[in-house]
Order: structure tokens, then sequence, then C-alpha cells
């Protein structure tokens, strides 16, 4: 499968699966629903399932070994979007925004510095909650990131 478009995902705690299997079907891009236990997926053969250990990581190293310059990835993990965008694929947040090559250092420091916080007792907040504005965007951002791979020959 690689070197087609697909997008594959870290789906375990992903909140915009429907709308990644609406979008999938109307460009019809093949899926990859990658978890750690069963996940109901729609009876679809775009769609496919892919169970992991429940090893650590195991989700994140499956996606980071089949991610490449043809791959869109969904994943909220900092670290994962790091392997896949050194692997060449294009790294969405379920919220829509990307990751890039110049905001990925960013957001593993932010993250570094936010579990020092946790880790010596502090009470922080976590992120604000997943809305509607939050799924328009993630559907707008997973629109674009397909058409810029088609018109690039994938």
């Amino acid at each position: 499968m690689a070197g087609a478009l697909r997008i594959l995902v870290d789906a375990d705690a992903c909140p915009v699966k429907d709308e990644i299997y609406r979008v999938a079907a109307r460009y019809t891009v093949p899926v990859t629903i990658v978890s750690n236990s069963f996940l109901r997926i729609p009876q679809d053969p775009l769609v496919n399932r892919v169970v992991v250990s429940d090893g650590f990581d195991a989700a994140d190293d499956w996606i980071a070994e089949a991610a490449d310059g043809a791959a869109i990835v969904v994943t909220a993990d900092i670290l994962l979007a790091d392997r896949c965008l050194k692997a060449g694929a294009t790294v969405l947040a379920p919220n829509g925004k990307p990751f890039t090559a110049g905001s990925i250092g960013g957001a593993i420091a932010t993250r570094a510095i936010m579990a020092d916080l946790r880790a010596g007792g502090e009470q922080i907040g976590g992120p604000p909650p997943f809305g509607k504005a939050d799924r328009s965007a993630f559907l707008q951002a997973l629109d674009s990131a397909i058409n810029r791979l088609r018109r690039a020959g994938h």
C-alpha cells in the first residue's frame, strides 16, 4: 500500500473517525484504523482495521512504519506525529491543526514542559473540550490534505 494515497488513523482516542469515513468515501481514499483493541468500523471495502498488541506504543510503531509521503496520519500524539513527519507523511491533529516540520519542535518542547509540571505536582488543565469548530476545522484540513496530495500525484 506504500506510495498510494491513504489515511492512517491512531484510532483509540480519535474523536473524528466518522468524519474520516465520510471524507474517505467521497474521495475513495483507503483508511486504516489502527488500535490496541477491537473497534467497530463501517462495512466498507475502503476501511481496514488493524488491531495491534496492547504493548506500549504498538499502534504508534505500526503507523510510523506504514507512514510515507502518500499517507495522511491522524493523531493527537505529538511524538507519533514527529515520527510520521520524518517519514514524509502529512499529519493532522483531530482538531484540524497540521503538524509540520516547523511546528513539531515547539509542540514537543511544550509537551515536555507540561509533563515536568505534572510530575512536580502542578495542577494544570488539559486541552479545551472538543467541539463543533474543531470538527469543522478537521474536515477542512483533511479535504485540503487529500487535494494537495492528489495534485502531487498520489
